[in-house]
């Protein structure tokens, strides 16, 4: 296994769009990416991938990992079929590794207390509300949310760029000018962001 991996959460219906921007920046800087399934069944992403994860759930050890990302998925709505994924979360933040979720995965970490005492964002705030979490006062109206422990990552569903920057201020993939720039150059379609990035 790479010196420095990131493991990337895969079930059914997840959003495949939501965590592109992270993972192949990740790649391109030194990250290992690896897939982890429930079992190490074949998955159908939301857009009809199908993806043979890497390692089953059971076999993650949060010492072998910089960063888990879990995307967003419809199954996140419809029970607690993910449940697994966001008691394997609670685990890595208790072992001081980082985790990160946008969209729906974020309404697992509020069923999990994840979010009961640290800052996040989500969605809308009534969408963590309905979990009957206790971190309402603690949520926050923004594109992307990094905790001040540095534990917990969150984003809405519509800011995979977002979500990556967070990501890449968290593991210091880009820092200052270049982080800002890359978020330019992504979100804004900002063409200055270019030479600053590739300076």
């Amino acid at each position: 296994m790479p010196a420095k991996t990131v493991h990337l959460a895969m079930y059914p219906t997840l959003a495949d769009w939501e965590t592109g921007f992270a993972t192949a920046f990740l790649a391109q800087h030194g990250y290992g990416v690896k897939t982890v399934g429930l079992t190490a069944d074949p998955v159908t992403t939301m857009g009809g991938l199908r993806i043979l994860p890497d390692l089953a759930l059971g076999d993650l050890d949060a010492s072998d990992s910089s960063l888990l990302i879990l995307p967003g998925a419809q199954l996140f709505d419809q029970g607690d079929e993910l449940a697994p994924f966001t008691a394997v979360a609670r685990r890595f933040v208790e072992a001081g590794v980082p985790v990160a979720a946008i969209c729906g995965a974020t309404l697992g970490l509020a069923k999990e207390g994840l979010l009961d005492d640290r800052a996040h964002t989500s969605a809308v705030s009534f969408y963590l509300a309905a979990s009957g979490y206790q971190g309402g006062g603690h949520y926050a109206e923004a594109d992307a949310v990094t905790s001040a422990d540095g534990l917990v990552v969150t984003a809405g569903p519509t800011e995979p760029v977002a979500f990556a920057r967070e990501i890449f201020a968290l593991l210091r993939v880009f820092e200052g000018d270049k982080l800002d720039a890359w978020y330019r150059l992504f979100h804004d379609s900002d063409p200055t962001a270019y030479e600053v990035l590739s300076a």
